[in-house]
């Protein structure tokens, strides 16, 4: 049951554009948190969303890091899950029909250890391009040509796999998403768009552990791992803030921290033209919907009759 309250709600014109993305709305699954197929949407209608980024794909077969993988923290949870998945070839025969069925515009993310796992995994992507609204570069990983060093940490590394993605991507848009784990985003933002990137996913996890006190060692199985939920709304909203500053006008899907409907606002009103929501499905499968319901109930409740128009109004101090 969908929860809209206010009356004006029905009124709200919601649709937004990322890039050169046209979406009904502003809310978007983001990776890693709504599966690779149907097997959220069976709980969580995706028709209803602007769109659902999968689980980031590679072109191989990846059995992910060792268990434990998630752990609860006091504002959101720590995860090392290593980028388990069955590989692109398998996705797109096996579950991405099944997704596509429900009505969902899906964002096929990819990830590689090389320049060249990029690009072979966006060719593989080709003969199921029409199911498929966009394609999202998760540069959050390990560079095995750069010592291991991730690619969103490297201006060069990230405009590499930038190119490598563009090319090979049969005119899909690309969106890069990127880290906050630098001293200087604003520097790696811009290498990525100047090496064609269509838009920008901000931001992705950061890099966190959690100690068992009792046993004196890491949480997790792998040691450290990513921090997500409530407790990087902030730095989340700062990278969207100084990126979309930066470069008027570039098209980003701020994540990172969102579980309402006034999270969602303050994102677009940060810069972003659409607002990815992840960890909160962990804790309800249905939270994309009810943020969406917030956001217009939000909207209504403030006379903002499109949604659009709060994209980038943060006023002065």
């Amino acid at each position: 049951m969908r929860r809209r309250s206010h009356p004006g709600a029905a009124s709200v014109d919601l649709a937004t554009t990322v890039g050169p993305l046209e979406l009904p709305n502003p809310v978007v699954a983001a990776s890693g948190t709504f599966g690779y197929g149907d097997e959220v949407a069976r709980l969580c209608p995706p028709a209803g969303l602007g769109a659902v980024t999968v689980k980031s794909l590679a072109p191989f077969a990846w059995d992910g890091n060792p268990p434990p993988r998630l752990h609860m923290t006091a504002a959101g949870m720590i995860n090392a899950v290593g980028l388990q998945g069955p590989g692109v070839e398998h996705w797109v025969e096996h579950e991405l029909p099944e997704l596509h069925a429900t009505g969902a515009r899906v964002i096929a993310s990819i990830w590689g250890r090389s320049v060249d796992d990029f690009a072979r995994a966006a060719e593989m992507l080709q003969p199921a391009r029409e199911l498929i609204v966009a394609v999202e570069v998760n540069a959050s990983c390990p560079n095995v040509e750069d010592r291991s060093h991730m690619f969103a940490h490297s201006c060069e590394s990230v405009a590499a796999v930038t190119r490598s993605v563009t090319e090979r991507a049969g005119g899909l848009p690309v969106l890069v998403k990127l880290s906050p784990n630098v001293t200087d985003l604003v520097s790696i933002a811009g290498a990525t768009l100047e090496a064609g990137a269509d838009g920008l996913t901000l931001v992705n996890t950061v890099m966190g552990l959690a100690i068992d006190a009792e046993t004196r060692r890491p949480v997790l199985g792998n040691g450290g791992g990513g921090l997500s939920g409530p407790a990087i709304k902030g730095v989340a909203l700062r990278a969207v803030h100084d990126v979309t500053r930066a470069f008027p006008g570039v098209a980003v899907i701020g994540t990172g921290g969102v579980s309402t409907g006034t999270d969602a606002a303050e994102m677009l009103l940060a810069g972003a033209s659409a607002v990815g929501v992840g960890t909160a499905t962990f804790l309800d499968p249905r939270a994309t919907l009810r943020v969406l319901d917030e956001l217009t109930d939000w909207c209504a409740a403030h006379h903002i009759a499109r949604v659009a128009d709060l994209v980038g109004g943060l006023e002065s101090p």
